[in-house]
């Protein structure tokens, strides 16, 4: 159990640890300033996006794409829920202290980016054959090409 998930709450704490740099770069290098404000947040949000290509890829070669989907999905939503529900304490502000509308767009926003990332990284895998599936075709092909041992009789 504990070799399944540790990789996956790594991931999670990761892209914790992205939105929490982020927060603290806009608590106090942005000051009061929304566009500044705006476009540090839009970058946290590629990054969480680029952090998601190279684990998917990563995780993408060991596994087939139904459990990496499903695994760093739940990485995905737990860290999105550690963002949106403990990220605005870092950053000096309530949770819900601007609304439910902009925790949900928040929660869109970075699941959706986070799966791009994914696809991206699970495409990139499998155009270069070093998925899962394919590495499984190649053996199967290289052991069904072989000969079978021929018979002699005397």
């Amino acid at each position: 159990m504990r070799e399944r998930w540790l990789p996956i709450g790594f991931v999670a704490a990761g892209l914790f640890l992205v939105n929490v740099i982020a927060r603290l770069v806009v608590r106090f290098g942005a000051g009061s300033d929304d566009d500044k404000q705006i476009t540090i947040g839009l970058w946290a949000l590629f990054a969480v996006g680029a952090v998601m290509i190279p684990v998917a890829f990563w995780y993408g070669r060991k596994y087939p794409v139904i459990r990496v989907v499903g695994e760093l999905g739940v990485a995905v939503v737990a860290a999105c829920v550690l963002s949106v529900l403990v990220g605005p304490f870092v950053s000096g502000a309530q949770p819900f202290g601007d609304g439910v509308g902009l925790v949900f767009r928040q929660f869109f926003y970075f699941v959706g980016l986070s799966a791009i990332g994914t696809v991206i990284g699970l495409l990139v895998l499998m155009t270069t054959g070093l998925d899962y599936r394919s590495q499984s075709w190649k053996r199967y092909i290289e052991r069904a090409g072989t000969k079978p041992r021929k018979i002699v009789r005397r």
